[in-house]
């Protein structure tokens, strides 16, 4: 018997009904209990210009979640003794550098590496993300790395170089392409017919969708230039990652062991116990342990969640980047359990900065209710969430609780933050015009101006990339948009914290990196 409400199916198709008018691209979303399918729908369309339909065999991107795939595979090699996770990277990449400290390819599966995110390296580099670019140039900026952004295993960053490099050890070892040996080990054998790696955007295939995303003027196909892995290439459709989601609970493919250990949050240093586990996200929401992935590419969302002790399971692909896939996959949750909202904690408006760090978010009220912003992108809170409020997406291990003085306490991977506000119109301590360089990642930067702000230009082999700067505080800056690249919608992109001899770059994804003074 199920536990849905009488309106269940009205309620879910509620949540999606902006991308049922005409002319709107759309999503298919499915709902399990016990394996057994008890919601399906498909909203919008596949592909605008010929007014195609979704259904439940469309091919969609489904981004991210390409990673649980890519680990599976890695303790498939494992379990027969062709590698360890305990292996330092450099044992089957030679091009990897060897930086601060060694990594393991556990700590690649688990975000807990330090490497820095070879896409936003790219982009950092001046290299759009629309220009055509292929896996050679992703291992030549992974190559020239400089840092980590932390030490290995002490806290958890998002970094698909991480996964770049567990799907180059898949093909190095099985001698064959990523997509091969996805087939012959998990795709083939699960019947899951129409998913595979889709390394560019832009092929011909059928029941394909169009991937969009929403401008000024209206909805526009959106393709990256680069070619894509195990980090995040792949297409299916909701019937195979429903025949997937289930295989992760009652595996025809792969053991209970590696799902056990997929899905096994990692534990920092500290002692601190994350919510990423090798290729798996899994999280407590509404005191209910939630196990799965979510995935974000050139328009395209998805997010399978599966509340493993309640047997509750729900799928969401969608094709155009406007679907908060993660966000809606917690309220199809509270529709079926029941479960209210609970009240907002009061989180004042503004911009605020870690005391003794480059880290800066925002606080924006909606509705009144607390909106958190960073440089990684926008979304609500989950104010049910043990200790305070928890940015509602994926992967961000932090959350937040406001003081009596009107700085917010925080916690990032078990390590404890204190924010305090940064005043409006803040002017730096002095200008930051000048020329720097960063050698050993051949990148060169121009940055004229005044004390409260200035333009940024940066040149490297990749390309260039110009963007305005403003002062935040008196020896921050952020860098803001430079075009469509990034994470638009943005107030800023990165920040740029002053050094004794130059100034440290942070952005969601990258740490610490130094630029001297030239």
């Amino acid at each position: 018997m199920t536990k849905a409400p009488a309106d269940f199916a009205a309620r879910i198709d509620a949540l999606f009904q902006d991308f049922t008018g005409p002319g709107s691209p759309g999503a298919v979303v499915a709902v399990t209990e016990n394996g057994r399918e008890i919601f399906a729908n498909a909203y919008g369309l596949a592909n605008i210009n010929n007014a195609v339909p979704m259904g439940r065999k469309t091919i969609i991107r489904i981004g991210s979640q390409t990673k649980q795939f890519t680990v599976l595979l890695i303790l498939m090699l494992e379990a027969e003794g062709k590698l360890s996770l305990s292996d330092e990277v450099q044992k089957h990449l030679s091009y990897v550098p060897q930086l601060e400290q060694p990594v393991t390819l556990a700590q690649l599966a688990s975000n807990t590496s330090g490497f820095r995110d070879h896409l936003e390296a790219m982009i950092f580099a001046g290299l759009s993300i629309f220009t055509p670019s292929d896996r050679q140039t992703g291992r030549d900026v992974i190559a020239r790395q400089d840092a980590l952004n932390f030490k290995p295993g002490s806290a958890m960053t998002y970094c698909n170089a991480g996964f770049f490099m567990l799907s180059e050890i898949i093909e190095q070892i099985e001698g064959a392409t990523f997509n091969d040996v996805l087939r012959k080990r998990i795709t083939g054998p699960l019947g899951m017919d129409d998913t595979s790696l889709l390394i560019r955007d832009g092929a011909a295939m059928n029941r394909l969708a169009a991937h969009y995303t929403k401008r000024e003027e209206g909805w526009a196909n959106l393709n990256w230039g680069l070619d894509l892995g195990g980090e995040g290439g792949m297409i299916s459709t909701l019937d195979d990652m429903i025949v997937w989601q289930q295989n992760l609970f009652d595996p025809k493919v792969g053991t209970p062991d590696m799902y056990e250990r997929m899905a096994t949050p990692c534990v920092f240093d500290n002692g601190a116990t994350g919510f990423y586990g090798l290729g798996l996200v899994t999280d407590v929401y509404r005191g209910r342990r939630a196990v799965g992935h979510g995935g974000t590419v050139a328009g395209g969302k998805s997010e399978s969640t599966r509340f493993v002790d309640d047997g509750f399971g729900v799928v969401i692909i969608a094709n155009n980047d406007q679907v908060a896939s993660f966000a809606l996959g917690r309220r199809i949750a509270d529709i079926y359990f029941g479960d209210t909202q609970p009240a907002p904690i009061a989180l004042a408006p503004g911009r605020y900065r870690q005391e003794g760090g480059p880290d800066v978010f925002e606080i924006v009220a909606r509705d009144g209710v607390a909106t958190f912003l960073n440089a990684g992108g926008v979304g609500g809170f989950d104010f049910g969430h043990q200790g305070g409020a928890k940015p509602e997406r994926a992967i961000t291990d932090l959350v937040l609780s406001p003081r009596a003085d009107g700085k917010v306490d925080g916690v990032f991977c078990g390590t404890p933050r204190l924010y305090a506000p940064l005043q409006a119109g803040a002017a730096a301590a002095r200008p930051l015009a000048g020329r720097y360089v960063n050698k050993a990642q051949d990148l060169e930067v121009e940055i004229s101006g005044d004390a409260s702000k200035g333009e940024f230009r940066l040149r490297s082999g990749l390309g260039a990339m110009a963007a305005p700067i403003v002062a935040a505080d008196a020896d921050l800056w952020f860098l803001l948009q430079p075009g469509t690249d990034m994470r638009p919608g943005l107030p800023w992109n990165a920040t740029l914290a002053v050094t004794a001899d130059g100034f440290e770059m942070n952005s969601d994804r990258i740490k610490k990196l130094a630029f001297k003074q030239a």
